[in-house]
């Protein structure tokens, strides 16, 4: 969500790739023709500079399932020059502090990098001894031993589903060394968010 908002739009990015996945969690009965609204893994290019790619993962990557996705993925890519930023959310329940999780400020950003990542972060590191999961700690595991510069980009946050407040805690990462040049005019981004979260509050309504 807050790619789309803040940096992807069909002018300036085209889609180049996508990976498709199939287990427990994401089910699709047909897995040949694939469209951009699936749950899959869409991958963006920069027209004016092929070199930057984007990618979104919209589903649930399983553990058996993660090797061969990186394998995939870093396998079309040349390792020499490359650098990865990570983005991914998480309840503020996983954030183990000695303060109650009660009084703190969520939504809030941690970062985490490799040893190769010799840029500047936007927020203070993830304090021990918190841990990652699932793709994103795979991700960077595999940079780590590959010795790509990656930096993952934590937002803890005590809602479940989408919401302004979450979605513009990533917005320090916008005058980052990798995204500024990126950034799509402001103006745009407000429309595309508030339309994000109208269809979002459309299909999760519940009542009991």
């Amino acid at each position: 969500a807050f790619l789309s908002s803040f940096i992807l739009d069909s002018v300036c990015w085209e889609v180049v790739g996508v990976v498709k996945l199939w287990n427990e969690w994401c089910r699709t009965s047909n897995t040949t023709n694939v469209l951009p609204t699936d749950s899959f893994c869409l991958f963006y290019r920069l027209i004016s500079d092929p070199t930057v790619l984007l990618c979104q993962c919209s589903c649930y990557v399983a553990e058996d399932q993660q090797f061969q996705w990186l394998e995939k993925v870093f396998g079309c890519m040349q390792k020499e020059g490359l650098q990865v930023t990570i983005l991914s959310t998480c309840p503020v329940a996983d954030y183990k502090t000695q303060e109650s999780t009660l009084t703190l400020p969520s939504p809030f950003l941690r970062a985490l990098k490799t040893k190769e990542f010799k840029g500047q972060v936007c927020c203070p590191l993830l304090e021990q001894p918190n841990i990652v999961r699932d793709l994103p700690a795979a991700v960077l595991s595999y940079c780590q031993v590959w010795q790509i510069p990656a930096v993952l980009y934590q937002c803890y946050t005590d809602v479940i589903k989408l919401d302004t407040v979450t979605i513009e805690a990533f917005k320090p990462l916008l005058s980052s060394k990798t995204l500024k040049s990126l950034v799509k005019d402001v103006s745009e981004s407000t429309k595309i968010l508030k339309k994000l979260l109208t269809t979002n509050e459309t299909h999760s309504n519940i009542y009991i």
